[in-house]
C-alpha cells in the first residue's frame, strides 16, 4: 500500500507503544472516538476492551474500505469516511466520549484547537489521548521559563489540563517519520483564572504577542490600546519584559481587560 505523505500516513506498529496508550484510562463500556484510524491497529486493540461504541474518523477513501472490510462484523463500530476538521464535532460526541488519535502531524495543532473551541465549556468528551510531533508536543506541555513555552502552551492549558505524557520513538512508526513523537493525555477543566468570554480571544491576544516575540510589550499593549495605568500597576508589569516572560494567569488577565475594551 502507498502511504501519503499529505495525509500524514505514518502507522503506529509498535504493540508495547499501544499497549501503553492503553493503559491511559479504561475503555470498557465508553463512547471513543478515534481519529485517523488507518489500518485500524489501535482501532483492533480499543475493540478488545469492550467499548459502548467505536466511532473511526478516516479520511483516506482506501483505508476507509479497508476498515469497512476488516471489521464488516463489528456492531459497536461505526466508520466515518470524512475530515476531521470540516466534521460537526459536537454533534457526535456523547457525554464521557473519550477521544483519541495519532494525529496528522500537518494538522496536529489544527485538530486540537477544534477541541479546545468548543461550546459549550466544559464539553461533553472525558479525554484527550493525542499523539503529536514531538517538537510540537514540546510546545503544548512546557511552562513559563520553558525554551518551548508559547501561545500554544497558554491555549491549551486555559481549558485542559495535562495528566500523562510519553515519548515514542520514530521507529515504531511505518513508514519511519524523521521525528519523534509525544502521546498527551488531557482532561477539560474549568480554570478561575479564565474567565474571559471567548477562547478565540485568547487566541488574538496570544497571536498580537508573539507575533512581536523579540519586542519588548510596551508597543503591544499600546497596540492592543490597554494602557490603563491603573490594570499595569495592579499587575506589576515590567513593561520591558518579552512575551515568553508573562505568565499563563497574566494572559487569561490581558484578555479579559481587552474584552471589556472591544466592548466599549
Amino acid at each position: 500500500m502507498k502511504f501519503k505523505k499529505s495525509l500524514g500516513q505514518n502507522l503506529l506498529i509498535d504493540k508495547n507503544i499501544l499497549k501503553k496508550i492503553l493503559s491511559l484510562t479504561s475503555f470498557k463500556n465508553k463512547n471513543i472516538l478515534e481519529i485517523g484510524a488507518g489500518t485500524g491497529n489501535l482501532s483492533s486493540e480499543i475493540l478488545k476492551q469492550e467499548p459502548k461504541k467505536l466511532t473511526c474518523i478516516e479520511k483516506d477513501k482506501i483505508f476507509f474500505n479497508n476498515l469497512k472490510v476488516l471489521f464488516e462484523n463489528q456492531k459497536n463500530l461505526l466508520i466515518v469516511n470524512g475530515d476531521i476538521l470540516s466534521l460537526k464535532l459536537e454533534k457526535m460526541i456523547s457525554d464521557g466520549t473519550i477521544i483519541i488519535g495519532n494525529l496528522p502531524y500537518n494538522i496536529s495543532t489544527q485538530i486540537l484547537i477544534k477541541f479546545i473551541r468548543f461550546h459549550p465549556w466544559p464539553p461533553k468528551f472525558k479525554k484527550l489521548i493525542f499523539m503529536f510531533q514531538k517538537e510540537v508536543g514540546e510546545k503544548i506541555i512546557a511552562s513559563l521559563g520553558n525554551r518551548n513555552y508559547s501561545r500554544l502552551s497558554i491555549i491549551t492549558k486555559s481549558r485542559l489540563k495535562i495528566l500523562n505524557y510519553f515519548y515514542v520513538s520514530k521507529n515504531c512508526f511505518f513508514p519511519k517519520p524523521k521525528v519523534d513523537s509525544i502521546v498527551i493525555e488531557f482532561q477539560p477543566i474549568i480554570r478561575k483564572d479564565a474567565s474571559f468570554e471567548s477562547i478565540k480571544s485568547l487566541e488574538y491576544i496570544t497571536n498580537v504577542f508573539f507575533s512581536n516575540k523579540r519586542k519588548m510589550i510596551n508597543k503591544t499593549f499600546k497596540k492592543l490600546r490597554i494602557d490603563s495605568d491603573k490594570f499595569l500597576k495592579n499587575q506589576n508589569i515590567d513593561m520591558t519584559l518579552r512575551p515568553e516572560n508573562l505568565s499563563e494567569e497574566l494572559f487569561y488577565k490581558i484578555t479579559q481587560v481587552y474584552e471589556k475594551i472591544k466592548i466599549k
